[in-house]
C-alpha cells in the first residue's frame, strides 16, 4: 500500500490485524490497544515491526510504558470530524516524547494533513491513494505557523 511518510510517497507493508483475526507468524503488523494488552508477550516475540492503533476512545497513556518497543502508532480517524486523533498525536510527541512513526489512518481529508503534521504525525495513509499527491502538496501550504 502507498502512503506518505516523512514527506515522500512510499510503499509500505504494515498490516493491521483485527482483534478477531489470527496473528501471522511474521511481518510488520499493527494491532488494537485491546489486543496489545491481551497478547503483548506473544507480540513481542514476533519478528517484524510492531505497531498499535489508537482509536478515538483509547488513551495514549495506555501504551506509554511500551513506546520504546513500538515502531509505529496509528491514530485512527473513523470520522473526519472527530478531532481526538489530533490530541492523541500531540500528547504522544509533546508529553511522552515518542520518536517513532505516528501514522494517521481512516477518514481524514487531505486538507487536514498540514495540521496533523503540526501535532506530530509524520505518516498519512489515506483511504484513496489517488489523493496522495494532493495531500503531499498540502504539507507546504503555509510557510509560517502561529502556534
Amino acid at each position: 500500500m502507498q502512503l506518505i511518510k516523512d514527506q515522500k510517497i512510499i510503499d509500505d507493508q504494515q498490516q493491521f490485524i483485527a482483534d478477531d483475526q489470527p496473528l501471522p507468524s511474521q511481518g510488520d503488523i499493527t494491532v488494537s490497544v485491546a489486543r496489545w494488552k491481551k497478547d503483548r508477550e506473544q507480540l513481542l516475540k514476533m519478528p517484524g515491526k510492531l505497531g498499535v492503533r489508537l482509536s478515538p476512545t483509547d488513551a495514549p497513556e495506555d501504551i506509554t510504558h511500551d513506546l520504546n518497543v513500538l515502531a509505529l502508532i496509528e491514530v485512527d480517524f473513523p470520522l473526519y470530524t472527530d478531532g481526538r486523533g489530533f490530541s492523541h498525536a500531540r500528547r504522544l510527541r509533546g508529553y511522552h516524547h515518542y520518536q517513532g512513526e505516528i501514522r494517521a489512518v481512516g477518514n481524514f481529508m487531505p486538507d487536514q494533513v498540514f495540521y496533523l503534521s503540526r501535532v506530530g504525525v509524520n505518516a498519512f495513509q489515506l483511504p484513496d491513494v489517488q489523493q496522495l499527491p494532493t495531500a503531499l502538496s498540502t504539507l507546504n501550504d503555509f510557510s509560517r505557523s502561529y502556534q
